[in-house]
């Protein structure tokens, strides 16, 4: 197996993806007729899907969100990651009811593929919106043992850094103004992202 490291975005051709997103297929349809996922000979597979790497995986019924589950923490090789997060998002994102089989053939798989994310320094609450980059982080906020995270994809709903940072503070349960109101923790990272 490869040496165990951390990959970064940005670096996977376009048979690296196709595999992950075969792999993210076939574990959302196992998860649906309640089979257990194939194993994954690591061997098999390119390097760059043996390193460990972060990654989400998204699901889409007709172009709205089905299933979105993922880490910011590159803990075990890629196409582990890509596989459990696809079962997940089908079955464990209690946003939604389970996924369906009747449902799979309707069903389009986005995989995001994450760098590590790094602290983002600022001094001021008013400074944040300046400091983050529209169309290009993922941001992570942080407020004691609330967290929440946006992928970069979420500009496409939210293009203002106002409007980012106050819809991320209310999906980590906090007033949608806390980030006007404090300092916050604040990590950003990149993506690759490809669907089918």
């Amino acid at each position: 197996m490869a040496e165990i490291g951390i990959r970064m975005a940005g670096e996977l051709n376009q048979l690296e993806q196709e595999i992950l997103l075969k792999i993210a297929r076939e574990a959302l349809i196992k998860s649906t007729q309640n089979q257990t996922l194939p194993e994954i000979n690591l061997d098999d597979l390119p390097t760059s899907l043996q390193v460990n790497g972060a990654s989400f995986v998204t699901l889409t019924k007709d172009d709205h969100l089905r299933g979105c589950i993922g880490t910011l923490e590159a803990y075990q090789p890629l196409a582990l990651d890509v596989q459990e997060h696809a079962l997940a998002a089908a079955q464990q994102d209690p946003r939604f009811p389970r996924v369906r089989f009747e449902e799979v053939e309707q069903i389009k798989i986005e995989v995001s593929v994450l760098t590590p994310k790094i602290p983002l320094e600022y001094k001021m609450p008013e400074e944040l919106p300046e400091k983050i980059r529209p169309k290009i982080d993922g941001v992570v906020l942080q407020d004691g043992f609330r967290k929440a995270t946006f992928l970069p994809q979420v500009w496409d709903q939210l293009e203002e850094p106002e409007a980012f940072l106050s819809h991320l503070c209310a999906k980590m349960g906090a007033p949608s103004n806390l980030w006007q109101k404090k300092l916050l923790t604040v990590y950003t990272y990149q993506v690759q992202e490809f669907q089918e």
